[in-house]
């Protein structure tokens, strides 16, 4: 079913792959780690593998996160994780942006309540935000704890429309993988999948999105038109 424009009254973004390019700080780390192989295969390209191997990971990924919320010790785990936080030094987390992302969040928040739906846990996606400035664009910010289940789950999204007085049928979920696809679908939201992260076009068609694009600024011309 192809996007209808008229139906948006809000607008809901994932993070990773869709406003941080987060997962390509994990391909240049494991190129680094695979580079060495290009002697034994010289016709592998190192940037190339490290990419697939990161995207195959996705599926299994998104499938470990959703096992706390399954067992229902979600909270528990995040209380955990919370506290290594606190009492482990870490070093400061250098995030990348997609490029126009920012320039996009102000031109959108000028027309639209905009959403932040992530599996992300909440420490990590506000040092993102405040990071690039983007705190003030969003009115509801929802993490992985926030919700009872995180994504593939609908909870999240029914509860960013809840927090945005707007009904699930008229929110937008913007995400890269088709998790936020199946996330969406559950909650009865449109849908659209953009290839600047790490989901191909088929599964994301699969999933039913309602349009693709190549990258999540793109989003401004197709609203505007």
């Amino acid at each position: 079913m192809p996007l209808n424009v008229e139906k948006i009254r809000a607008i809901c973004f994932d993070v990773d792959g869709t406003l941080s390019d987060t997962d390509d700080m994990f391909v240049q780390k494991l190129e680094r780690i695979l580079r060495p192989i290009r002697l034994l295969l010289p016709q592998q390209d190192p940037h190339r593998a490290a990419r697939r191997l990161v995207m195959w990971s996705e599926a299994p990924g998104n499938f470990l996160v959703g096992i706390p919320d399954t067992l229902g010790v979600d909270d528990e785990i995040a209380a955990v994780m919370e506290w290594l936080n606190r009492h482990r030094p870490r070093p400061m987390k250098n995030f990348l942006l997609i490029p126009g992302v920012k320039e996009m969040l102000r031109s959108l928040s000028a027309r639209y309540p905009l959403a932040v739906v992530s599996a992300r846990e909440a420490n990590s996606t506000h040092l993102f935000l405040d990071q690039f400035e983007l705190t003030s664009f969003f009115q509801v910010i929802v993490t992985g704890q926030t919700a009872k289940h995180t994504k593939p789950y609908p909870d999240p999204i029914l509860y960013a429309a809840k927090a945005l007085n707007v009904p699930p049928e008229s929110c937008l979920m913007v995400g890269d993988t088709n998790v936020d696809m199946r996330a969406a679908s559950a909650a009865g939201a449109q849908k659209v999948g953009v290839l600047c992260g790490f989901g191909e076009e088929r599964e994301l068609r699969q999933r039913g999105a309602d349009m693709i694009l190549a990258t999540t600024p793109e989003l401004v011309q197709v609203l505007e038109e």
